[in-house]
């Protein structure tokens, strides 16, 4: 192994000229012929080691005009980590979110998962369920070579990362010289499995190259099964009194049980026939199949049957005792699938001067989520509840696991109750491009291209529900002390709160119904179904010139890019109550609203190389995304219905935002970056962004509704019969917000510092500093996070442990369920570790551990209220994994 060379540190007379420089003096000198390598192809490869891949990252990253960072993989099929979502987060000011306890979606500096743009070989892979951001968790690692995450953009790139874009390539078998043959078998079990199996992961790779290397083929086929169980406890609601302090009002227990299997089909054919030609079709196909056993008991608190005990803290009541409240118990069980799938064709020709490309491309994802419910209510005489700290304790005067708690009579015995979610997402896209190169003054080339993007986005709702038939008799359906299913263990007994209790069994409600000879229809929810098309059609110009500044070489581009955006939004025209389901309402007609705008977008990267081992960057842009489509924020209007256990019915309205504006930025970055040694480096970047168009979500109680007169607030709104009514009002701000920070990034084999070869670090720390803004509050930002990676490796053994640490965040119901009235995810470290043997050059062997000390998401009311919100036990897991190669 190479031996990194002693070093000292540049002298601050060159990095103080070379702030001077970057900042706008820029007096051209005659450039020089010398070549500038970039692409994987010119890239040496190198040793298969995780620190190998770090030196290829550096140097991937260092060739680079962008600001950008780099993860690799060591070798076909071995990224550095079993989760891609968990490798990006390695990355300077990528944060990480969990969903249900996975690592799931990200965050680029401070901004939430749907201001980053997600691309596959720079093409878009739609993303199943669009109102959540790109769900990483399901794409398996097997699907990237390498991942880039770019936070300063080039005008022929697309536009849709605010924060940055992070582009996912995939194997190009050309790359390679030689048949290749790979498959591993991967064994996982997670500390909280609902059935403590062991669940398998298999996954087989081909490459082969043909006709004298001008045809290469790439196949590769996976599944996986993960089995695993999540535990929240939170307070979903809070009630206010007269002097503005806050005390809990619906306290919740949440389990579920999931299965989940992953298929994942990669494949490409590359030809190039001769030097100057060359052609690759692309096909990804990744599908996600989760079965979801929810269980919860959600305590009704009646605001006028709490006692309070003591004086707020913070504002907010912690200890109080409630009498006389309703008990929801609500099993759901839920089936999940989401698909994506893309197929993209490119070509390149190119002539002495110049290069002409194109691609066409397809992509499309679709998510259909069903939910079959069966909801029981009762009666809890007395509780008292203690918050004042983290260990709450929850003390019932009946026994949660007693099924005389629910009487034939019970309030409410509903089944079934539920609906069925269809969502696609799809984009077709065609784009050519052209690049005039030059060899002589300091311009090296003049690219410019058109692009034609038609997005479409789709939601359609069903509902099934047991009232549009009327309710079962008493003796119709299954009672409670014969026919039930116990939770157990729940948070395993990690707080003073009851540790189990009975949940009904959805078979038995099934048989009951057969029995009964019922037929429950199913309706379509028109008010809550809506489509968005959006036309985009851009065109670019960009110059990269290379040249001198005194004795240092100078490199950069400008750009300009303009596009303009169609955009319609298909709704429904609903009239009155069906008379057989009071969830739907009647179509009377179809509604088109149309709206469309268009954008400039400059953008520059400029490099400055001070010595062979030091360059500074500077680099300024205006981006945007598009309106983002969330459970807030889906631009159409929309309306629910369910009835609740108080005898009345709960309206969930959106009052859609059919003329929200794209959000949109100018930000600057300025970078210094230190390479030395055999892949050492030390990087450190300044960012500012002032974003406007942001949106902000209100809720509110109107003094009327569709004719109805409503009384209230936004938090608790009702009508004269006491239907609640939750109205959601989403507009864009007019105020702007300023978000500034830095990034430090530090890899450092430490072989020339100590006695044995092998140990390196791998570390990045990131701040973030956000304006506070009256209405518009950046979700999803952690103020400080951190990434440290120790390793060592020789040519059998490697170790890594890793830790990472974000600090609290805020989130809204956009972000997580968890979030109607308020909640800050508090600051959390996890350590994984990963530990290795290769015996032979054909076999690795990997054992992991995740999460290995247990860590919990906890989450507290507010910034200004920092009491106890929310608990989600997530566990630890293990893998075991084995991968042959020939």
């Amino acid at each position: 192994m190479t031996t990194s060379p002693k070093f000292a540190p540049p002298k601050p007379s060159i990095l103080a000229s070379a702030v001077v420089c970057a900042l706008g003096f820029m007096p051209f000198a005659h450039a020089e012929d010398t070549p500038n390598p970039s692409g994987d192809d010119q890239i040496e490869r190198i040793s298969v080691t995780y620190q190998a891949s770090l030196a290829k990252a550096a140097s991937m990253k260092k060739e680079d005009t962008k600001v950008t960072d780099v993860i690799t993989s060591e070798d076909i099929g071995k990224f550095p980590t079993e989760n891609i979502a968990e490798a990006i987060q390695r990355i300077p000011g990528v944060q990480i979110s969990n969903i249900n306890g996975r690592g799931s979606t990200i965050s680029v500096r401070g901004l939430g998962a749907q201001y980053a743009k997600t691309t596959v070989n720079g093409q878009t892979l739609a993303s199943a369920d669009f109102t959540s951001g790109f769900r990483y968790d399901i794409i398996q690692s097997e699907l990237a070579s390498s991942i880039e995450v770019i936070k300063s953009p080039t005008a022929d790139m697309d536009t849709g990362g605010l924060s940055g874009t992070v582009n996912i390539d995939t194997t190009n078998p050309l790359s390679y010289n030689e048949r290749k043959i790979l498959t591993s078998i991967k064994g996982q079990y997670s500390e909280y499995s609902p059935t403590d199996d062991v669940t398998p992961k298999g996954n087989i790779t081909y490459i082969d190259q043909f006709n004298d290397n001008t045809l290469g083929v790439f196949l590769n086929a996976g599944y996986q099964k993960l089995d695993d169980r999540v535990d929240n406890v939170w307070m979903d609601r809070w009630f206010t009194d007269d002097d503005g302090d806050y005390f809990p009002r619906r306290p919740r227990f949440r389990r579920i049980d999931r299965e989940t299997n992953r298929y994942l089909g990669n494949g490409a054919i590359q030809w190039r026939p001769f030097d100057h030609f060359e052609t690759k079709l692309t096909a990804i196909y990744a599908k996600d199949k989760t079965d979801q056993d929810l269980n919860q008991q959600v305590f009704l608190f009646d605001r006028d049957e709490i006692e309070l005990h003591g004086t707020p803290t913070d504002g907010v009541y912690t200890q109080e005792t409630i009498r006389d409240f309703t008990l929801e118990n609500n099993r759901q069980l839920e089936k999940k699938d989401a698909t994506s799938e893309a197929f993209t064709w490119d070509a390149k020709y190119d002539t002495d001067y110049w290069t002409f490309s194109g691609v066409a491309h397809y992509t499309k994802g679709k998510a259909t989520h069903s939910e079959e419910a069966a909801i029981l209510a009762t009666v809890i005489p007395e509780a008292t509840l203690d918050i004042s700290n983290r260990n709450i304790n929850f003390a019932l005067s009946e026994d949660l696991t007693d099924p005389s708690l629910y009487p034939m009579d019970m309030p409410r015995n509903e089944y079934p109750n539920g609906q069925t979610q269809y969502m696609s997402a799809d984009e077709t896209a065609f784009q050519a491009d052209a690049a005039r190169m030059f060899d002589e003054g300091f311009l090296r080339s003049v690219k410019f291209g058109v692009k034609y993007r038609k997005e479409q986005f789709e939601r359609s709702v069903y509902r099934t529900d047991r009232a549009s038939i009327g309710e079962a008799a008493d003796e119709d359906l299954p009672p409670m002390t014969d026919y039930n299913f116990m939770v157990r263990d729940f948070l395993d007994g990690e707080m003073n709160i009851p540790g189990a209790w009975i949940a009904p069994d959805i078979q038995a409600y099934r048989d009951a119904l057969a029995a009964e000879g019922a037929v429950v229809p199913t309706f379509f929810a028109a008010q809550s179904s809506y489509s968005v098309t959006r036309d985009i059609l851009a065109m670019y110009a960009e110059a990269n010139f290379d040249t001198f500044i005194g004795d240092m070489p100078f490199r950069g581009n400008l750009g300009m890019r303009y596009e303009t955006t169609d955009r319609d939004i298909d709704t429904y025209l609903t009239g009155d109550v069906n008379p057989q389901n009071e969830e739907i309402r009647e179509v009377i007609g179809t509604y088109t609203t149309s709206y469309d705008y268009h954008n400039f977008l400059p953008s520059m990267n400029l490099v400055l190389e001070m010595t062979d081992e030091v360059l500074a960057r500077l680099a300024a842009a205006k981006v945007l995304v598009r309106p983002i489509l969330t459970s807030n924020t889906q631009i159409a209007a929309s309306e629910s219905s369910s009835a609740n256990s108080f005898g009345t019915r709960t309206y969930d309205i959106n009052l859609g935002q059919p003329e929200m504006k794209a959000m949109t930025a100018n930000q600057v970055d300025f970078g210094l970056e230190w390479y030395y040694g055999n892949g050492n480096s030390l990087t450190m970047t300044l960012f500012w962004k002032e974003i406007m168009n942001g949106t902000v979500t209100d809720y509110i109680c109107p003094s009327e509704y569709n004719g109805t007169e409503l009384t209230g607030t936004g938090a608790e709104c009702y009508d004269a019969d006491g239907n609640i009514f939750e109205i959601s009002s989403t507009y864009n701000t007019s105020n702007s917000i300023d978000l500034k920070g830095y990034e430090i990034g530090w890899n450092q084999s430490l072989d020339a510092w100590l006695p044995i070869a092998g140990f390196g670090i791998n570390a990045n720390f990131t701040y973030i500093d956000a304006d506070e803004s009256e209405d518009f509050v950046l979700t999803n930002s952690s103020e400080r996070t951190w990434n440290v990676i120790a390793y060592w490796e020789n040519d059998t053994f490697s170790a890594r442990v890793a830790m990472n640490h974000r600090s609290p965040y805020t989130q809204d119901s956009s972000d997580s369920f968890f979030a109607r009235e308020g909640r800050v995810v508090d600051g959390r470290e996890q350590v994984d570790v990963i530990l290795g043997y290769s015996p032979t050059e054909n076999i690795d062997i990997r054992f992991g551990a995740i999460n290995v000390t247990g860590k919990n998401e906890e989450a507290y009311f507010a910034d200004t209220m920092k009491v106890w919100q929310t608990t989600s036990a997530i566990g630890r897991s293990y893998y075991m994994n084995l991968m042959y190669s020939f």
